[in-house]
């Protein structure tokens, strides 16, 4: 078809049917009406870390980045130098808007190689946007093209780098006169046509590959004359924008090849890898026919499963080499030999499959009749992608060191989940809902009683409001002796983990002690209803009437809910709503959603100081400036982590699917996978400085009495204080009423 008839189909059809691509990009490339793409998060730069915390090879590498050896002058290259490390970070779009190709410079200092200074080029509004004021942003990395499916990364092949022994096959098999005709094939119909009548049914087709790749790419399952007629359309203005090189790289990419071990291979690349271990341009004429034969039936003809089923359709493909003189007789007579016999290379699946399958249900929501019929989706999201890889391995890592301490849990089903966000703005950082190939998402899914990782919200409570009396201070004294309480249920004796009892104990003593009673008779004194009020500002769920026993975890959370309610800790009492979505949009564009971060105010910044300086001193050993709390529930059965570091904030848990007994309390089963994760994420994130309020104070306190003594004193240490809420001076002369404990 002459070039400028081609052109007028084209522009005839473009008022009524929208083209799959855009002449100016990679067809490949492009998004098509029912492709799902789902990627990161952008990657802030920024000064305060360096170059190994925040892997930044490793980061320029996953996205396609060469490295160089002097300063680049292409997008795409970086050079790591002793005193500066340059990137020319690609142009790409957020969704919104066009964000530049832009040189960036990160000067080092020599000794530590941290960065101190971010040099750049003048850049767009969008660039600095995204990248958070004036701090540029290494461009999102895709994640995966699938929300809920266990599928292969697409491995992108070069169309020039293949030999046609890899390529003739396939049109062989499905497309013969494919650089002959204009998109539809009346030949082609007519023999479909007659077969169909001969056969009485429809045994053969007369769609041609460019069919079939609008067919995949743009047009939903069902069958009418309608959506036959868009095809055929489609058809016409695919071949009248793009040439059939282009057509034919992008069908290689995106056609099904079945899967391997559960995970689906959708493209050449994915199963010359999966089932020989090859780059597409190293395939035998054997191997690419039997790819050839497989796209008819992928799953009925699986070279694994059912290699018979495959047979046939192979030595017909074959036939139809040597028919139309495509084959070299050598590698012809060698094929006929039979079957090419598999070198199994089990693909890893997409990352992240329970953050993808969450993002999934959200655009359901957003767009319930699109999601129904199948339609494409484009997902700006939130995940680092290094941060999830760490978080995968420390989840794997922990588990494995538990089987191996106690070989029962191997015959068990031992899980655990893992959240991290962003403690500023809510962003989903990392996300683990289970064991790698679990279904279950337990990080929302499965509600667990989250022990005493809720009693900093207890503490915070007493701290900064303490319902209707007045804020008691860290020093203050309670009673840690029995303690019952008549409940509608009967009466309720909480006791300390060790079943031993102190007599009398600081909230401070308390809280870093992790001691049950004390606690309850804290929250008895504050009320138990505005203890309750706190816990449900933070983000955690509870019924309305809600038993004492919550103040001790009795209660059911998520991690993620957990994870959000200690963003209270790390952004000085102001809790974020975990945020998984930049933005949502339709393969056109076109917006569905786009959330801001969404923030509010659970405490004062100087009673949530407090607690964290607390919180601090339970963490021994782990990043700069964490903190953290341990939980532990009834009979052992779940095991908790809660803290964060720097602009990090993650929950851990550990338990059995069943809700059996674990049998490991927090500090052995979850806070060894938290640290392992923490330890490299939180210096990979922006930094986020945490300074002492203005409202916060320090003096030295007598530990026997919990009143304030000159400093240095014998028998005394530092706290820190509210300004407003102090504890008094002792006075030898008297007792003052703030020494009689908390009953």
């Amino acid at each position: 078809m002459p070039r400028v008839l081609r052109r007028l189909v084209a522009l005839t059809l473009a008022a009524g049917v929208p083209a799959a691509g855009a002449a100016a990009g990679s067809l490949s490339a492009e998004p098509g009406r029912n492709d799902v793409r789902v990627w990161s998060g952008p990657y802030p730069l920024g000064t305060g870390r360096t170059v190994r915390e925040m892997a930044l090879p490793e980061r320029l590498e996953s996205r396609g980045y060469t490295r160089v050896h002097e300063k680049p002058d292409r997008p795409g290259e970086y050079f790591w130098g002793r005193e500066i490390f340059w990137i020319h970070r690609h142009a790409y779009d957020d969704g919104a808007h066009t964000i530049e190709a832009e040189l960036l410079g990160l000067r080092l200092d020599p000794a530590d190689g941290r960065v101190t200074e971010v040099l750049r080029e003048p850049a767009s509004w969008p660039a600095r946007w995204l990248g958070g004021g004036d701090l540029p942003a290494l461009e999102p990395r895709l994640l995966g093209e699938a929300f809920g499916e266990r599928r292969a990364p697409r491995r992108p092949i070069h169309f020039a780098a293949l030999p046609e022994r890899v390529w003739r096959p396939l049109l062989a098999a499905e497309d013969s006169r494919f650089f002959d005709h204009i998109g539809l094939d009346g030949i082609a119909i007519a023999r479909a046509v007659l077969a169909n009548l001969e056969r009485g049914g429809v045994a053969q087709g007369g769609s041609t590959l460019t069919q079939q790749l609008v067919k995949l790419r743009d047009l939903s399952p069902r069958r009418s004359l309608g959506r036959k007629a868009s095809e055929a359309l489609r058809a016409l203005a695919l071949e009248a924008e793009y040439s059939k090189e282009e057509i034919l790289e992008a069908y290689l990419d995106h056609v099904y090849y079945g899967h391997v071990d559960g995970v689906h291979l959708y493209g050449l690349g994915a199963a010359a890898r999966a089932y020989w271990g090859r780059e597409p341009e190293a395939l035998s004429l054997a191997q690419a026919a039997a790819l050839a034969a497989l796209v008819q039936s992928p799953n009925r003809m699986s070279p694994v499963r059912n290699p018979e089923q495959l047979r046939p359709r192979y030595e017909w493909v074959l036939d139809r080499l040597a028919d139309l003189g495509w084959a070299d007789a050598g590698e012809l007579a060698a094929a006929r030999r039979g079957l090419p016999a598999l070198d199994l290379h089990p693909p890893a699946a997409e990352p992240a499959m329970h953050y993808r399958r969450w993002l999934g249900q959200l655009a359901s929501e957003r767009a319930p009749e699109r999601a129904e019929e199948g339609r494409g989706f484009l997902v700006r999201g939130t995940l680092d992608p290094v941060l999830q890889d760490w978080a995968e391995e420390a989840v794997a890592r922990g588990l494995a060191d538990l089987e191996r301490r106690e070989p029962a849990l191997r015959r068990r089903p031992l899980a655990a989940a893992l959240v991290a966000l962003d403690a500023t703005t809510g962003d989903v950082l990392a996300y683990v809902g289970g064991p790698a190939g679990s279904e279950l998402d337990r990080a929302r899914a499965a509600e667990r009683q989250p022990g005493s990782t809720v009693k900093p919200l207890v503490a915070l409570q007493a701290l900064e409001r303490c319902g209707s009396r007045e804020p008691v201070y860290p020093s203050r004294r309670v009673l840690d002796t029995p303690l019952t309480l008549e409940l509608p249920s009967g009466p309720w004796s909480p006791q300390n983990s060790d079943r031993r009892y102190r007599d009398i104990v600081t909230v401070r003593q308390a809280l870093v002690e992790s001691l049950n009673v004390p606690t309850v008779r804290l929250a008895r004194w504050c009320g138990f209803r505005a203890t309750a009020e706190t816990l449900r500002d933070a983000g955690l769920a509870l019924p309305s009437e809600p038993p004492p026993s919550f103040v001790l975890g009795a209660v059911e959370t998520t991690p993620l809910d957990l994870a959000a309610a200690y963003t209270t800790f790390a952004a000085a009492g102001r809790a974020a709503r975990p945020r998984p979505i930049l933005r949502l949009s339709r393969p056109s564009g076109a917006r569905l959603l786009a959330p801001h971060p969404s923030r509010h105010r659970v405490a004062s910044a100087s009673a949530t100081y407090l607690v964290t300086s607390l919180l601090e001193e339970v963490v021994d050993g782990g990043p700069e400036g964490s903190f953290g709390k341990t939980g532990t529930s009834s009979e052992r059965r779940d095991a908790w982590f809660a803290g964060g570091a720097g602009s990090v904030v993650a929950a851990v848990w550990v338990g059995l699917d069943d809700g059996a007994p674990l049998g490991f309390v927090g500090s052995q089963a979850a806070e060894p996978i938290w640290r392992r994760f923490m330890e490299r994420a939180a210096p990979a994130r922006p930094p986020l400085p945490r300074e002492r309020p203005d409202g916060v104070v320090e003096w030295w306190v007598q530990e026997s009495t919990g009143l304030r003594v000159r400093d240095g004193r014998a028998g005394s240490e530092p706290y820190l204080f509210r300004r407003r809420y102090l504890p008094p001076k002792r006075r030898w002369w008297r007792e003052d009423p703030a020494q009689r404990p908390i009953p």
